[in-house]
């Protein structure tokens, strides 16, 4: 199975459908689900692609179509998961600071639910009792993660309940006799070490007894994939073997079992895609040289917002020799993919990629200076399909109304 397109495959892309243009392989997509159940395979699993990676309906097909389920982050996740023909009993809603109208609609829409609020549990609660089975979002006290903006589960977290106020939790579930059937954390993304999956299930298997109708344990997402040469994968049958020996030293030997559910979202999508630039203009100030190309945070925040890398080649001149370039973008503002990166000599209208671009690549986009998003492909079985047309001028006021 292929693990990656080739630079002859982006090229010819990027000549038929143009730049800046997003690419996605979905046999890559395939081979990391794969990985997920294999690797899962000695334990009851379920997995829910956290689809705020990537919403656009035919990945969301795609993952559905290899037997994954959708986790949402929002109603609308929720209301494009049914769109793409996602079955409700495939589709996990898991809320943060929401209104209490996502949640009812979430109801309605008769989707897997976690709540991770005592307020919003306690609304519920009083509308619904013990009549839709609910899971509750806890906060484990866990600080894990590549970084601290996207580390979700330590004491100065937004997310999730506070496992300390487990009295008061148990209080609202008592009152409205609530059927608590999963209990959920997420502690982070990019964690390669299993230990931190382990020391989660021992939170939440110290909170079992109290929950009587409990069917389900979440231990959510972030299975780290590698970015930087030197990276290196979550070990998902290391994982799974570790918190297997776990489950049936600690707990599945006092004579219950649960279901373990994951949503990764970066782990199946991040590698399969590609962002593929065009060099606008070389600008050599003496002290370094500037490769602006056409893109710009507006398509690709990852590394302004988290200081994230990505791997970059030139895909025009590959065999030239290799020279240091800070790559920019076409931003007005300090707007940089890379630093002093090492690259085959770059000429203005080369072909710049940039690797593990399928997570929180288009899904973050905006257009912001007025620039149009770019174009979406999927390769599938070796055959490119245009998965989203690219902005034109007219999308940049379909919302807007004129009144003076």
């Amino acid at each position: 199975m292929p693990q990656s397109l080739t630079h002859t495959q982006l090229v010819e892309l990027a000549d038929r459908f143009g730049t800046p243009l997003y690419v996605y392989h979905a046999e890559k997509i395939k081979e990391q689900y794969e990985k997920l159940t294999e690797g899962f395979s000695s334990l009851d699993s379920r997995f829910f692609f956290a689809c705020k990676a990537l919403t656009n309906i035919n990945i969301l097909k795609y993952i559905h179509s290899l037997g994954c389920g959708i986790d949402c982050s929002s109603i609308n996740e929720v209301k494009l998961a049914l769109h793409a023909g996602i079955p409700e009993e495939k589709i996990l809603y898991t809320s943060n600071g929401i209104s209490f109208a996502e949640i009812e609609e979430a109801v309605q829409s008769g989707v897997h639910i976690n709540i991770d609020s005592l307020s919003n549990l306690e609304k519920f609660g009083k509308k619904y009792g013990n009549t839709y089975p609910v899971g509750v979002r806890l906060r484990p006290n866990i600080l894990a993660g590549g970084n601290l903006k996207i580390s979700t589960g330590h004491e100065k977290s937004k997310f999730g309940i506070p496992i300390d106020q487990l009295d008061l939790l148990k209080g609202i579930v008592a009152e409205n006799s609530i059927r608590i059937k999963t209990l959920h954390i997420h502690t982070g993304s990019d964690i390669k070490d299993a230990d931190v999956f382990v020391h989660g299930i021992k939170v939440l298997s110290e909170l079992v007894s109290h929950f009587p109708d409990l069917e389900v344990i979440d231990l959510g997402g972030g299975f780290k994939v590698p970015y930087e040469p030197e990276d290196e994968e979550t070990d998902i049958a290391f994982i799974a073997d570790k918190l297997k020996k776990y489950l049936e030293t600690h707990l599945f030997n006092k004579g219950r079992t649960f279901q373990l559910w994951f949503e990764p979202g970066k782990y199946l999508v991040s590698e399969c895609g590609y962002l593929i630039t065009q060099v606008n203009v070389l600008k050599d100030n003496g002290v370094q040289i500037f490769a602006g190309i056409n893109s710009g945070l507006n398509h690709l925040i990852r590394p302004m917002m988290y200081d994230a890398y990505h791997h970059i080649v030139n895909l025009s001149n590959p065999h030239a020799e290799e020279k240091v370039y800070t790559v920019t973008g076409y931003i007005c503002e300090t707007d940089t993919f890379a630093t002093d990166r090492l690259l085959h000599e770059v000429r203005e209208g080369d072909y710049l990629v940039l690797y593990n671009a399928g997570a929180y690549g288009f899904e973050m986009s905006s257009n912001y200076n007025s620039r149009y998003k770019p174009a979406e492909v999927l390769v599938k079985e070796g055959d490119a399909f245009l998965i989203r047309r690219r902005d034109e001028f007219e999308d940049l006021l379909k919302n807007q109304i004129t009144v003076v």
